[in-house]
């Protein structure tokens, strides 16, 4: 629980700081879509491929490839319940609720979660996630937001999706997994120092966007109350569900579920604020849904475990 409560409290603390720099103008709107391009571009592409630099023996290997083919059906089943949870919401309300359903907060929160209750072990079954999360985010969360597209269109984002800094990211990180190759320490540092701003970075651009959001014109919205008991509470309920039908609560089955249990990402707004979509209710999802974890977080844990 204090884990929880340190990792929650630390996200908060950066996102006032971004609060602080965007009231005082240190942070423009300028400045802040500068911020997002560095984020996108340089940043969690880095972080990606130092994510992907770990070692593992014989003996969890077979776990690997089971957390690659859990990953995937875990996002399958995710999007799906999404989907049908979402229906009674229209318009742009229901992109930003889906995408909030489906993306989630790996790494800042999910990472060191698992790190502490499973060890290094559930940290590589997250990579995994991790791996899933970008390639879902990248042509599935596009096409999430420019809804749908025909098919040349659809070629073109795809294609422009394979070729995006993050997936060529993945792309190196699985070559280094599958190839056990290494990088020489000096250049692995110098990647992790880059890849670990990503977090923080984050978090200031959500506090900066947060700063200009209108907090008392979303108080009356239902839609807000049901997104969180859909991120928070339903969609992390089937998936237990689920590992209990299947009788399986290994490590790798309980990290996925971790994992999808966080709260929304910080892309929710950042995707909001790049597609221009009511990024105001973007960031409201996301700081309350990480809010709430405090709380349906160590329920979670005392279930699964």
């Amino acid at each position: 629980m204090d884990m929880v409560l340190r990792s929650i409290l630390s996200l908060f603390l950066i996102i006032i700081a971004g609060v602080f720099g965007r009231k005082r103008n240190i942070i423009t709107p300028e400045a802040n879509k500068g911020m997002i391009d560095l984020l996108l571009r340089i940043l969690l592409p880095f972080m990606i491929v130092s994510s992907f630099s770990f070692s593992y023996d014989d003996s969890i290997k077979a776990n690997v490839v089971k957390a690659f083919y859990f990953s995937f059906i875990a996002y399958i089943i995710i999007i799906g319940i999404s989907i049908l949870l979402t229906k009674p919401i229209k318009d742009e309300k229901r992109i930003i609720l889906h995408f909030a359903n489906v993306f989630t907060n790996t790494g800042y929160i999910g990472f060191p979660i698992l790190n502490v209750i499973y060890g290094p072990e559930a940290v590589i079954y997250g990579s995994i996630f991790n791996m899933f999360f970008v390639l879902f985010l990248w042509s599935y969360g596009i096409m999430i937001f420019k809804g749908r597209m025909a098919k040349e269109e659809l070629k073109k984002e795809i294609i422009k999706a394979l070729l995006n800094p993050s997936v060529i990211a993945v792309y190196i990180g699985v070559a280094m997994m599958v190839f056990n190759l290494k990088f020489p320490e000096v250049v692995l540092n110098s990647i992790k120092s880059v890849g670990n701003m990503t977090g923080p970075l984050s978090m200031i651009i959500v506090g900066a966007i947060f700063a200009d959001v209108n907090i008392k014109s979303h108080l009356k919205d239902w839609t807000i109350y049901y997104g969180i008991l859909m991120k928070m509470v339903l969609i992390p309920a089937i998936l237990c569900l689920i590992a209990i039908i299947i009788r399986d609560k290994s490590v790798v089955t309980n990290s996925i579920i971790i994992l999808a249990s966080m709260p929304s990402a910080a892309m929710t707004s950042i995707f909001a604020e790049n597609f221009n979509l009511k990024k105001d209710y973007a960031t409201m999802i996301m700081v309350v849904t990480t809010l709430i974890s405090i709380l349906t977080i160590p329920v979670l844990l005392k279930i699964i475990i």
